[in-house]
């Protein structure tokens, strides 16, 4: 049963997976933020937890990595504990540590330097454009299916320079490994699903060896010393990672986008009438909808925040979708405000060593939907609430009703 925001301060459990679905999420974080910044939950189906829900607050625990770890040998990087059978396909470079994490990082880097974007950008206009000439006028349809989801995906297959024909397997791993119902009651056929995942990968791992090497991230990890010679079970974890990390993120932005621009349409007014505020509000599109919701740690010793004692041991979760709105920073949070002069200071890419090493190419991939969209004239109105996962980890939109209209 979901406890009343109104009631007492240490009832309240945050990780409810209703708050999620139902928008109340923000509502808990904003008391929160008020009157519990670093708040303690004693009891959940995620067991006992901190929560740190102030902007200032989760940047000291990111700049504190030695004492915050995100290794899955210490339970990993969201909510849900690690079980010690997942072990074996969980080891990826976001679920390491200083130093070894500094060195997968910057390997896997290289496929994302501003060179690349700009190689890069050419073809993601080209699909963007495509796919927006090819959806209805005047006629309801489903943005996520018909945009987020086949632009992510087909950037995702760009990226790894997997087969085209089979780039849908893209999505269903990448489903896989972020449903919670497979993770809570299908968890031999999520199973499956990574194998499945790790053994295509791996044929393409095989064919490339040989090859010279090649921009695509598959290429770059091949032929560089932290990711050349790899276990299997490391093999499957950055695997996973890469691809939810390139697929679920950016999708639920795209969404997230539409979904902002139809409750504020005069938002839409300012960058038609000044289209130098597209990078400004692609970000202020990251900050508003935050695509994670939060990222976790484990406290490897005691230490005192915003005066409270977190224990060795105990699990931190940083709740990047509270920060982002937190009024100390970005005055008006909750507003979608396209010409914020901090919209760039968001959390939703996380901070330090852990900030997200995709973040180029998603805020390209949003600026270039904007400004397509905006070529276009096109205006696109939200016919039905949008339908929200009920995720504690993922902030994801499963349907979205639209219809597109042009000025008379």
């Amino acid at each position: 049963m979901v406890v009343e925001i109104s009631g007492a301060i240490d009832d309240i459990d945050p990780s409810l997976h209703d708050r999620f679905s139902d928008g109340s999420a923000h509502e808990v974080f904003e008391r929160l933020r008020r009157e519990a910044p670093v708040h303690f939950c004693r009891d959940s189906t995620y067991g006992s937890f901190w929560s740190i829900c102030s902007y200032d607050h989760i940047l000291e625990v990111e700049a504190n990595p030695t004492v915050f770890s995100s290794s899955h040998l210490n339970g990993g990087i969201t909510i849900i504990d690690v079980k010690a059978e997942e072990l074996a396909y969980l080891e990826s470079f976001i679920m390491m540590d200083p130093p070894a994490h500094t060195r997968k990082r910057r390997a896997i880097s290289a496929a994302f330097t501003p060179s690349e974007m700009e190689r890069l950008t050419a073809s993601i206009r080209k699909r963007t454009a495509d796919k927006l000439d090819s959806l209805p006028i005047g006629e309801p349809f489903d943005w996520v299916s018909a945009v987020s989801i086949d632009l992510t995906i087909d950037m995702l297959a760009i990226l790894f320079d997997f087969p085209w024909d089979e780039r849908h397997k893209l999505r269903v791993w990448s489903d896989a490994i972020s449903s919670l119902d497979m993770i809570n009651n299908r968890r031999k056929e999520r199973s499956a699903q990574l194998v499945e995942m790790a053994g295509r990968f791996f044929q393409l791992w095989q064919s490339r060896t040989e090859s010279g090497p090649a921009p695509d991230l598959l290429s770059t990890m091949i032929h560089s010393e932290e990711f050349g010679q790899m276990t299997p079970h490391e093999f499957m974890g950055n695997m996973a990672t890469l691809i939810v990390g390139g697929n679920d993120t950016t999708r639920n932005a795209m969404s997230g986008l539409v979904e902002a621009f139809s409750l504020w349409p005069e938002q839409w007014e300012k960058i038609a009438v000044d289209s130098s505020l597209i990078p400004n509000a692609a970000s202020e599109v990251i900050r508003w909808h935050c695509p994670i919701s939060h990222m976790r740690r484990t406290a490897m010793q005691d230490f005192e925040l915003g005066g409270r004692t977190i224990r060795k041991g105990d699990k931190v979760v940083l709740w990047y979708l509270s920060a982002n709105r937190d009024e100390a920073i970005f005055k008006d949070g909750s507003r979608f405000l396209v010409d914020r002069e901090n919209a760039k200071r968001h959390l939703s890419f996380g901070y330090g060593v852990h900030r997200c090493v995709g973040a180029r190419l998603a805020e390209l991939q949003l600026q270039i939907l904007l400004s397509e969209l905006l070529e276009r004239d096109f205006r696109i109105r939200v016919l039905n609430p949008p339908q929200r996962q009920a995720h504690p980890f993922l902030n994801a939109i499963d349907k979205l009703t639209v219809q597109i209209d042009r000025p008379a």
